[in-house]
């Protein structure tokens, strides 16, 4: 049952920090490099000493390394603020990570399409999955 506790206060505050994370970068962290960022996914780890922050960015690849280098920038700055308006014993360390499964995502959805098209997959006309031409 205590694991269960911890998993729940750690999902509740992994929310709270993503909350806290994205008013700071929608209000008051000023770098354009960080103006097309979203935080999508906190993690902390199970002693809540490190929080993984998962950002996504619109944009190219040299969009996506200036947000890196921005939050390495911002990141003294962000868990000050965390630390100010959250009540937690440790603040955790931030480390920022790329959001990669939104892209994970998109590929897989195109795989499936293709393999839908090229009839390798059941679809609602070919339920027993052999392609259309061969049965």
């Amino acid at each position: 049952m205590a694991h269960n506790k911890s998993f729940d206060r750690n999902a509740r505050l992994e929310g709270e920090i993503r909350s806290v994370l994205s008013n700071l970068l929608r209000s008051e962290v000023n770098d354009p490099r960080l103006a097309d960022v979203t935080v999508s996914t906190i993690r902390l780890s199970a002693d809540r000493s490190k929080a993984r922050v998962f950002y996504s960015v619109i944009g190219d690849s040299e969009q996506e390394r200036e947000a890196g280098e921005g939050f390495s920038a911002a990141a003294p700055f962000m868990r000050r603020q965390l630390g100010q308006r959250m009540r937690l014993r440790v603040v955790p360390s931030l480390e920022f990570h790329r959001d990669t499964s939104y892209e994970y995502g998109d590929r897989m959805e195109r795989l499936f399409d293709r393999l839908s098209d090229e009839g390798l997959l059941p679809g609602a006309d070919n339920q027993n999955g052999v392609p259309e031409d061969e049965s």
